[in-house]
């Protein structure tokens, strides 16, 4: 299996299985609840996990939460009244923790956070100073980036062009970085350091926490296309003055736009993820993800979700079609495996799902249940071929509606289906007959 390193700019094979591969994600800072545009990651990663372990590969896949932040900061001064910071970070941890859990994808095989994670903070930083990469200056820790020739290789940025990252007058360089940052006021949290009381930088954080759980040298650093420079440019300095090798291959998604516009918190044009599940359902933003490529922006938007959920209903209707073997014509062995291989080969270069979402609807033309269930279950999709349940309250309406229409009181039926239909469910009548078939739409 290959895929695009924006560190080589290239492709990049992996070991063949069953190598192990390391996976680190830069997870949130959570401060506010988070959109879909974060959940955009999260996704393709634990898609990619579990591909690379149907592959055979040994997969150890880490997510970090950032709950040291000058945003979790700022954020709990603006709340009315007040609120501590780490209180605030525990609230919104969880709040993600439950959103994405609501994608029915698992969980990544670590989450650490920075503040369980401080005493390995401080020791990589203490090595860093020691080496001559790092330096204090009243409190604060700052990286040496002159002292590194190899930073902007990541981003391709030239150091001498680079704009000054975090302006401070005690600076050596306006390029370096600051590792750990003396306690300010107003703010409520810090912690021991050789240095004095504070909290470490961001990029730090990642380095510790990746290393304490994948070693000094891993497969794949992930994360989003906005975090190439500074985070991840930073990342990879650190932990290579320090001596550790760290991720071989560097893979950036694509941004979710909204109205052309990269969907963020600083813009404020977020939809969050809970309020896009509630509205569209799991499935169908899951089937959004697959269209586009992951290293490709993907453009959200409601004709965008429609076509998503348009793509869900067919394959639920596929699930839906009973066939009898007697009579039924079936694509003969040598197409199934054919598209099998087709289908491996898509997600093994480049794991390039909107290719295998075209075969995918391919086998569904074909009537082939077997194959597109067994290959849905690899994006979380299976369960569209589960049979659905409504909840009672609908059956309920389904049944006054029935009377109605029986009774020819079409205004009351008409009605009633709208409200069965707020719901996200849909009365289908069954010709010639008094049934009826309830059946989810989202």
């Amino acid at each position: 299996m290959r895929v695009y390193s924006t560190l080589q700019r290239e492709l990049v094979e992996l070991p063949p299985p069953p190598a192990p591969v390391g996976i680190y994600v830069c997870g949130p800072t959570v401060y506010q609840r988070i959109h879909v545009g974060n959940a955009r990651p999260y996704v393709i990663f634990m898609w990619l996990r579990n591909w690379l372990k149907h592959r055979g590969y040994k997969v150890t896949f880490v997510s970090n939460i950032t709950d040291v932040n000058d945003k979790i900061y700022a954020e709990a001064a603006r709340r009315t009244p007040p609120t501590e910071s780490r209180k605030l970070a525990e609230e919104m941890s969880d709040w993600y923790r439950k959103d994405t859990d609501r994608l029915e994808l698992g969980r990544p095989d670590a989450e650490p956070t920075a503040t369980a994670t401080m005493e390995e903070i401080v020791a990589l930083i203490a090595e860093l100073v020691a080496g001559g990469h790092a330096y204090e200056a009243q409190g604060d820790v700052y990286f040496r980036v002159g002292r590194y020739d190899e930073y902007g290789q990541l981003s391709r940025q030239k150091p001498d062009q680079m704009e000054e990252q975090e302006p401070s007058p005690i600076k050596e360089d306006p390029r370096d970085f600051a590792l750990w940052k003396a306690t300010k006021p107003g703010e409520d949290t810090s912690w021991d350091s050789p240095w004095g009381k504070g909290r470490p930088g961001w990029h730090i954080e990642c380095s510790a926490m990746a290393a304490k759980l994948l070693g000094p040298s891993f497969e794949i650093h992930g994360g989003g296309l906005d975090l190439v420079f500074p985070h991840h440019e930073n990342e990879l300095a650190q932990s290579r003055a320090a001596g550790q090798e760290f991720a071989h291959i560097w893979m950036h998604n694509g941004l979710l736009r909204l109205t052309g516009e990269k969907m963020s918190k600083s813009l404020g044009n977020i939809q969050t993820l809970e309020a896009v599940l509630n509205r569209w359902g799991r499935e169908t933003l899951l089937l959004f993800f697959m269209t586009a490529h992951w290293r490709s922006p993907i453009d959200f938007s409601p004709e965008t979700m429609m076509q998503a959920s348009a793509q869900v209903d067919a394959f639920r209707e596929l699930f839906r079609m009973k066939f009898d073997s007697d009579t039924q014509t079936f694509p003969p062995e040598w197409v199934r495996e054919r598209e099998q291989q087709r289908f491996d080969e898509a997600l093994d270069d480049d794991f390039n799902t909107p290719d295998a979402l075209a075969i995918l609807h391919r086998a569904r033309s074909a009537w082939d249940q077997e194959f597109v269930r067994d290959r849905l279950g690899y994006f979380g999709l299976d369960s569209l071929a589960e049979e659905e349940t409504a909840p009672p309250e609908l059956i309920e309406l389904a049944e006054k509606r029935r009377v109605a229409r029986e009774a020819r009181d079409f205004a009351k039926a008409d009605q009633l289906r709208g409200e069965i239909e707020k719901e996200h469910w849909e009365v289908r009548d069954i010709p010639d007959e008094p049934g009826y078939q309830l059946v989810r739409t989202y």
